[in-house]
């Protein structure tokens, strides 16, 4: 062996350099597992020239071999450089754009770091616990404030509405919350048209909110002016604005900061960016100051996310003897359709969102089952302003990463780090769940919605959807159209002379070339084909009650 100390070759674990291209003048130690070097000069020699591998080693030594430890050894580098990236990336920009920049990339940084750390399912499926009595609220339990209270609560509120996305998934351009869904008015005029008619009615103030982002603060800027002459308080902020990463370098594929010289680069990193960019902004500052309280946070294509008194109510007037709720999620029973959508568990003594990308594969179908999770998230959140501020500033939101794969014009595969608005909530304190009516979740993602609100399902006031008192069931009809002819709502309503009568209607699908003539009536389960090259040409004045209706009908004018 030779003159080596015992306390030099027990510092390296043999194990670390079977991957590593490193030559050593040494022999494996059979029973310890350890290098044994043959005199301490060539251990000192080795040391001199290996001294920032050792320091690597030493911190990383319970790290196991093979491609896992390749895999590990490669992230650790992935966060040395993209920070050198975005370091370049800061400077290409103008000096007046910078701190904001700065900003954005702080958060960005964070999530790439927990990225790279973590590993596996963010839930271990034994500890979901039961959910505990009062954890959820039933909504019919709520008491409705008196008249004269609501405009001292209306004061306390602010209406945050989620304005990030864009319309390209039904075919449309610029920002989605612009598509028309009825009377030629937009998912934003009737936003307006609610809030302005609340603040009317009460003699109050509710500010809204728009958090957009780069993709649709253009476009909703100049759209915002032609409300200037109401009743209404309008702010914007833009949540952040993050490089998409190269799925195999793991750096940033954008080549400068400018945004919209590469716009693929880029992407917004979800709406749980929403409490640090709204912190950002100092609007969260100033509301507080105005002693606003709470919050109501929701999607701009949610049009049955109206406010609700009786929820505010309870958050402002709760039992002295129980905690503050700081967040409020609403939930409403999960059916069939709505299988894949986040549910409440209780999970490590905390209400929280699970969502179906953080269930274990094995455990996927136990997620799906209505008797198992009987709740769904509407993403209707209410959140306390002060405890928002609290969170951002101690730097405990740690919300669960969404990492979402895609596919660049060019061919290249990246990957963006998204959060969800609603997994904030095991980040605050008192955080409860409320079931809500099924009518307070009406989304509009497709076409299928699309035709849903403009029917006569609906009525409208004053911005607000209201199910008509003809309806006989409250959940609305289960309706499928086929991609391939009604996913862009340009073609979708070229294909119905007049939207049918749906009063009656249980469940509609519709697949191939299918058109609607006027008045159309459709009840019960009605099911239209037509195979690939047929035609079916539903006829003006047609009733179409529990029908299957498939081949080729055509009618031409004569």
């Amino acid at each position: 062996m030779g003159s080596v100390p015992k306390n030099c070759f027990r510092t390296i674990p043999a194990a670390m350099f079977r991957h590593r291209t490193i030559q050593l003048t040494a022999r494996f130690h059979p029973h310890e597992g350890w290098l044994a070097f043959h005199n301490g000069a060539i251990f000192a020699q080795f040391l001199a020239s290996h001294s920032r591998v050792l320091g690597t080693i030493r911190s990383h030594q319970r790290t196991p071999s093979g491609s896992r430890d390749f895999k590990e050894a490669t992230k650790r580098d992935a966060l040395a450089r993209v920070e050198v990236e975005l370091e370049r990336l800061v400077a290409t920009v103008p000096e007046t754009r910078r701190p904001q920049m700065l900003k954005e990339f702080q958060g960005f940084k964070n999530l790439f770091s927990r990225f790279l750390a973590e590993q596996g399912p963010s839930v271990t499926w034994e500890k979901i616990e039961k959910l505990p009595e009062g954890a959820v609220i039933d909504y019919a339990s709520l008491e409705t404030p008196t008249t004269d209270n609501v405009h001292h609560m209306l004061d306390k509120l602010v209406v945050v509405k989620l304005n990030g996305g864009l319309g390209t998934s039904m075919g449309c351009k610029g920002p989605k919350s612009v598509i028309q869904v009825r009377n030629e008015l937009t998912f934003l005029d009737l936003t307006v048209q609610q809030i302005e008619h609340l603040n009317k009615t009460y003699k109050c103030n509710v500010p809204l909110v728009l958090m957009n982002s780069f993709n649709t603060d253009e476009d909703t800027q100049k759209v915002i002016r032609k409300y200037k002459g109401l009743k209404l308080d309008i702010h914007t902020f833009n949540q952040s604005c993050h490089p998409r990463i190269n799925r195999e370098s793991l750096l940033p594929v954008a080549k400068e900061g400018n945004v919209h010289s590469d716009i693929e680069a880029w992407y917004p990193p979800g709406h749980g960016d929403f409490y640090e960019s709204f912190h950002n902004s100092g609007l969260l500052q100033k509301f507080i100051k105005e002693g606003r309280t709470y919050c109501f946070i929701s999607n701009i294509d949610n049009l049955g996310a109206t406010v609700d008194l009786n929820i505010l109510s309870l958050l402002l007037h709760l039992d002295p003897q129980k905690p503050i709720s700081e967040f409020v999620m609403e939930v409403t029973d999960k059916t069939r359709a709505d299988v894949k959508g986040g549910t409440l568990i209780q999970y490590e003594d905390k209400l929280r969102l699970l969502e179906i990308a953080q269930v274990p594969k094995e455990h996927v179908d136990d997620f799906k089952s209505v008797s198992q999770f009987k709740f769904f998230n509407t993403n209707n959140l209410w959140a306390k302003l002060d405890a928002i501020q609290r969170v951002v500033d101690q730097g405990s939101l740690n919300m669960e990463i969404i990492v979402n794969n895609k596919h660049l014009g060019d061919g290249l595969n990246v990957i963006q780090l998204e959060t969800a608005v609603g997994a904030a909530m095991k980040c605050f304190e008192g955080g409860i769940g409320v079931n809500v009516p099924r009518s307070r979740f009406l989304p509009v993602k497709k076409t299928s919605d699309l035709l849903l609100v403009m029917s006569n399902l609906y009525s409208l006031s004053h911005g607000s959807l209201v199910m008509s008192p003809q309806r006989m069931f409250p959940s609305t009809p289960l309706v499928k159209l086929g991609d391939n002819h009604f996913a862009k709502v340009k073609e979708f309503l070229n294909r119905f002379a007049t939207i049918p009568d749906l009063i009656e209607l249980d469940h509609l699908t519709v697949s191939g070339d299918v058109t609607f003539g006027r008045g159309v009536s459709l009840k019960g389960t009605v099911i239209i084909i037509a195979n690939h090259g047929d035609r079916i040409d539903i006829p003006s004045g047609a009733v179409l009650e529990n029908k299957i209706v498939s081949g080729n009908l055509r009618i031409l004018d004569h």
